[in-house]
């Protein structure tokens, strides 16, 4: 009988620490699947919009974290972690293309609705392309029409996807529950890691939460 372990992972769009978490999440599956190919992975993303109060038509990025940072040498500070992050997660990503600070509610609306009807292969598709949009291709994830192309791209029919495309600022609300930041990991309702943790603390994580459910007998 085959293990199944459910991972779920609180995110935004805009947080670059959520993408290196999930590069060091697959690094760490990647591992765990090579010493436990009998184990199955339930994924469940779970969008946290974090600044609800960002206009459909978003903000300057430039200026935005210049009055979040306080001064321009902060914000170089910053972006040079996050560059420095990345690289070891083996991502690239471009802060200089990003223009515009975006709203973030269509994009987990069309996520979370990808997740109901589509498959985990298109979920991991989208989820994948609505990163790159924003940290890689500088798209604008606020947009509704850029989001529509997005959508169609991984397979998904506009029909299907326009109507949670609302394009209005209303707020996302997920089911994240105990996450006090982003990334955050739970895996199996019972182990939690927070932030973009190197995917060997995750991996410990993973194997703990197996060695946890072999206690209380279920398969290794």
């Amino acid at each position: 009988m085959n293990r199944t372990l459910r991972i779920e992972v609180a995110f935004d769009f805009i947080c670059p620490w959520c993408l290196i978490g999930k590069r060091q999440l697959d690094r760490a599956l990647a591992q765990l699947r090579s010493s436990h190919p009998q184990v199955q992975v339930e994924l469940v993303w779970q969008g946290v919009q974090l600044l609800p109060n960002i206009p459909t038509q978003g903000e300057p990025f430039a200026a935005f974290y210049l009055k979040r940072l306080g001064s321009p040498e902060a914000v170089r500070l910053r972006q040079a972690q996050v560059q420095q992050a990345a690289a070891a997660a083996g991502l690239e990503i471009n802060l200089v293309g990003i223009e515009r600070m975006p709203n973030t509610a269509d994009a987990h609306r069309l996520l979370q609705l990808a997740s109901a009807v589509a498959t985990p292969a298109q979920c991991e598709a989208l989820l994948e392309r609505l990163f790159a949009a924003y940290f890689q291709r500088g798209e604008d994830l606020g947009d509704r029409a850029t989001l529509l192309a997005i959508a169609v791209s991984c397979g998904l029919a506009p029909s299907i996807v326009v109507d949670c495309l609302r394009g209005d600022a209303l707020p996302f609300f997920g089911a994240v529950s105990g996450a006090s930041g982003v990334p955050y990991f739970v895996i199996d309702r019972r182990f939690a890691v927070s932030g973009a943790q190197p995917a060997d603390v995750l991996l410990a994580t993973l194997r703990e939460a197996l060695a946890f459910g072999v206690a209380q007998g279920q398969p290794a």
